[in-house]
């Protein structure tokens, strides 16, 4: 199914992907909108990611509004990943602030100003038929792939969306961006939890975790009871984790379950970790149920 450029709303970071995305559809005729969304960070930071959106606005000629979502991210986002932490899970910040945030707001944006269409500069691809129906697959860089960042989105903001880098590699937008001029090719790749800090997210659980009372002190214990020494809080640990521990053993240990009620990380033997089953919950289905 093709789709005829018009207008669209794009997702500005600041970033390469982001940007390149916007060049893509601005050099396919689409009158492109850019739309920054202010989330929690040190002002410096976002002093940082404010110049680099305004700079790549003005390179690519377009217009750029900005939104401060930062106490509704601060809720939705920063809040249940501390939570999360402390109860022995491992959250993925960006799956929850694609469906809680990031979608609902560019297409509330969207309608606002009266655009049918969104794009961000995630590397996933969609698959449109007749009516309706929308399929997300995976980006065609298997380095890069981020359909898993968006299982979660409503498909009613799917419908809507381009994804301009979806079906291009990371080194191709890299070059091509750097060919056009956008300041953000020259910028390092961002790995961090945008969110966090000096990229260490304990230092932000801890400190919240704090605040509620929570408490941090814990041990390592064998499936068995054996207890192996003591750590500063489940949240250090996520599942299947062999380093950092601080055990000393001739072979090494693994994360097996975290007992957060009991402050307990139990530890086993890798050929110990391994499971036949998974418990999981919250499904969201792209397709209705006999598709």
């Amino acid at each position: 199914m093709t789709i005829n450029p018009s207008t669209v709303v794009v997702a500005l970071s600041g970033g390469l992907d982001s940007s390149y995305a916007a060049a893509c559809l601005v050099k396919l005729g689409w009158r492109v909108h850019g739309l920054h969304l202010l989330l929690p960070a040190t002002l410096e930071v976002r002093e940082f990611r404010r110049e680099a959106v305004i700079a790549a606005a003005a390179r690519l000629d377009i217009p750029v509004r900005f939104l401060d979502l930062t106490e509704t991210f601060t809720e939705r986002v920063v809040a249940p990943f501390v939570d999360g932490y402390l109860r022995g899970f491992t959250p993925n910040p960006c799956v929850v602030c694609n469906e809680e945030i990031k979608f609902p707001a560019l297409c509330g944006y969207a309608d606002e100003e009266g655009v049918d269409f969104v794009a961000t500069g995630h590397y996933a691809r969609l698959e449109r038929k007749a009516g309706l129906e929308v399929s997300l697959l995976r980006g065609s860089d298997p380095g890069k792939d981020q359909s898993y960042f968006l299982h979660r989105v409503e498909p009613g903001h799917l419908r809507r969306c381009l994804f301009p880098v979806g079906a291009m590699t990371k080194a191709h937008c890299k070059r091509e961006a750097a060919a056009l001029g956008l300041p953000a090719a020259s910028l390092p790749e961002s790995r961090e939890i945008c969110f966090v800090d000096e990229d260490d997210y304990r230092v932000l659980v801890e400190g919240r975790g704090h605040e509620a009372g929570s408490s941090s002190n814990g041990v390592f214990v064998t499936e068995s009871g054996e207890v192996l020494g003591t750590h500063r809080g489940i949240h250090r640990f996520t599942i299947g984790q062999r380093h950092g521990m601080g055990i000393a053993s001739a072979r090494p240990y693994y994360v097996k379950t975290l007992r957060p009620e009991r402050g307990e990380v139990v530890v086993g033997r890798k050929e110990e970790i391994c499971s036949r089953e998974v418990h999981v919950s919250g499904f969201k289905w792209l397709r209705r149920a006999g598709d």
